[in-house]
């Protein structure tokens, strides 16, 4: 059974799945920190020194200075701010998730479509195979790749 479990872990999809949630985690932790320090800052300067992570309503009705101290006193609060900056860290993820999977996308290569077997008599309309010098069915010369050589030179 331990043979069996260490053969299912070392196959290739939960191997590239294991590393990818790592690469994941550690991405959202940078994207988590570019929000919150980086992009949320000059906004919160703009829009008159807010401090997301300070945005709170008590449901309790006191008032509190900040966050901190609303949690400190043991106050139920909906913390609106930090879910801006979740949202924000969604949307960022969610950006650069679909742009990777765009330029994936891009660069598999797309088939190619099969090169057709048959074309059209242009004098009786019968479908004849691509090759075909003579049409069967009305013996018209349809060309082709041998036809080159076969015809005569005219001067």
């Amino acid at each position: 059974m331990l043979k069996d479990f260490r053969a299912f872990l070392m196959r290739g999809n939960v191997v590239d799945l294991a590393v990818a949630v790592v690469i994941g985690a550690a991405f959202g932790a940078i994207v988590t920190s570019f929000v919150k320090d980086i992009l949320m800052p000059p906004i919160g300067l703009v829009l008159g020194r807010v401090n997301f992570d300070d945005l709170f309503v008590t449901l309790s009705g006191a008032s509190y200075p900040s966050l901190a101290a609303a949690k400190a006193a043991g106050a139920p609060t909906l913390n609106y701010g930090a879910f801006i900056n979740t949202i924000t860290n969604f949307v960022i993820v969610g950006s650069a998730v679909f742009l990777l999977v765009r330029v994936i996308d891009r660069l598999h290569a797309r088939p190619l479509p099969p090169s057709p077997s048959t074309k059209e008599c242009p004098q009786c309309a019968m479908v004849i195979p691509v090759r075909a010098v003579r049409c069967p069915h009305c013996t018209s010369n349809v060309g082709g790749p041998e036809m080159a050589l076969h015809t005569p030179q005219r001067s």
